[in-house]
């Protein structure tokens, strides 16, 4: 009864330290590539925390709310957002967050694996080849603002599907589509991803018990703490070297993260008993 009690204390100490390892990583390539944080966190708690992709991806949305706020607020200070455009598209991403969230609740886990796999695939494919910036600003008008529903319906599908804050794909689009700085595109993003985490949080919260709140907190407020001095660091990477550094580590990931899915699939795959095919030959 008594050797029990270490070994309990013992789990819960490593769960504490994997969340904050977790989280700590996380908050410092959030601020390092100014998107991607969660991105991350997502595989480090399959791999750390012993999370499945479903639970890892609910638990990371949460995580993105104390980050998103630090981080925004930073830029309100700054007068870095456009308010008309975080109105439209939270419209949009509060939908496809709820949707979202529904689709990681019911496709299987293998599924979710290999999708969250080609996602990082497709975000460092677009980090390794540079979108031409466009040659005038694109005025508001009705088309314009659908272009910010839909854009808020992709990024909040996203961030339901895969637990990350909508970002690393709103980003380069309101840059390279709609014509806004990188400072205001950021900012613009990061608000967003504040009501598009809140509404896949609650959908999850109150479709199943695969989200954990409690440790998407810990990860978010660490995250928060660590992102803030790793933004100087970032003030003074070449936008080229940040990119393509960024790619280079989703892409190791995305390779890891394959192994790791095939390997479950052949174990999975392989019967239980060998015995069992040698006694009807």
């Amino acid at each position: 009864m008594t050797s029990t009690a270490p070994s309990g204390a013992a789990a819960v100490r490593t769960a504490w330290a994997a969340l904050i390892l977790t989280g700590a990583v996380g908050g410092v390539l959030s601020g390092l590539f100014a998107v991607g944080g969660a991105i991350v966190m997502v595989p480090l708690l399959v791999w750390r925390a012993a999370m499945d992709q479903r639970r890892a991806a609910a638990t990371s949305l949460v995580a993105i709310i104390p980050t998103a706020v630090v981080s925004s607020a930073t830029y309100l200070v700054h007068v870095d957002v456009d308010i008309a455009a975080v109105a439209l598209i939270s419209v949009g991403a509060i939908g496809g967050a709820i949707l979202g969230s529904r689709l990681l609740r019911r496709l299987p886990l293998t599924w979710l694996r290999w999708m969250f796999i080609a996602f990082l695939l497709l975000v460092a494919a677009h980090l390794l080849v540079a979108a031409p910036e466009p040659t005038h600003a694109l005025a508001f008008s009705p088309l314009a603002a659908a272009g910010y529903l839909g854009l808020g319906v992709l990024t909040g599908i996203a961030s339901g599907l895969f637990g990350i804050g909508g970002a690393i794909i709103s980003v380069p689009v309101l840059g390279s589509v709609f014509a806004l700085s990188d400072a205001v595109a950021k900012g613009t993003a990061l608000l967003v991803s504040i009501p598009t985490s809140l509404a896949g949080t609650m959908s999850n919260r109150h479709g199943s018990s695969s989200v954990d709140i409690r440790a998407g907190l810990i990860l978010g407020v660490t995250a928060a703490a660590t992102s803030v001095p790793a933004v100087y660091v970032a003030v003074a990477l070449p936008p080229a070297v940040s990119a393509v550094s960024f790619a280079v580590l989703l892409i190791a990931i995305a390779i890891q993260l394959s192994i790791k899915a095939a390997q479950a699939h052949t174990h999975k795959s392989a019967p239980s008993d060998p015995s069992l095919s040698l006694r009807n030959q």
